[in-house]
């Protein structure tokens, strides 16, 4: 994704000591396709499990957090893969810049702020099963949102291919750009 494409660039810059990436269940997008990606591209790595996001930014050098986009509003507040918004807390936490990578086609101005985007549910099944198998108690009652919205004041910046905006300046410069 947009984030990678982050991260592949520190890498060819040489600006890259190791890239850490969360197998952000419960679809395990980033021990799929991530873990696929960065071992393809021999991009220095380890994956952590969700949960482990807080430790690692307290006990290890973590310079920055790069997460991708569904949507980004013209406030800046950001809809991501489910955890997003965690890590955007944890980040200002330890005083780490946290930074959206989006293609500005990911970006909607017609959306205010966050609380219009919809947020959809998955079916509870990804949770309760691995490949088929139950691995919950059956009966167990699930919440399941594909997405969560991390609100523009946890976000330093926002990486698009005309360059890097801070969540207040996003709209503006949009605009001025899609004027020339």
């Amino acid at each position: 994704g947009t984030a990678l494409g982050v991260i592949r660039q520190l890498q060819a810059n040489d600006s890259l000591e190791l890239a850490y990436f969360t197998e952000t269940r419960p679809y395990n997008q980033g021990s799929r396709l991530t873990a696929y990606e960065l071992v393809h591209d021999r991009i220095p790595h380890t994956m952590i499990c969700d949960s482990m996001a807080g430790l690692l930014m307290r006990t290890q050098p973590i310079h920055a957090v790069v997460v991708g986009a569904d949507r980004v509003t013209a406030s800046g507040d950001t809809a991501n893969k489910i955890g997003t918004y965690q890590l955007a807390i944890l980040a200002k936490h330890h005083k780490i810049p946290f930074y959206i990578a989006a293609p500005t086609t990911s970006i909607d101005l017609n959306k205010k702020t966050g609380d219009e985007i919809v947020i959809e549910q998955r079916p509870s099944k990804e949770m309760t099963s691995i490949k088929g198998v139950n691995i919950a108690a059956e009966g167990v009652q699930v919440w399941n949102p594909s997405f969560d919205i991390t609100p523009a004041n946890l976000i330093t910046g926002i990486i698009t291919e005309h360059g890097v905006f801070k969540p207040d300046e996003l709209e503006e410069k949009l605009l001025s750009l899609r004027k020339k």
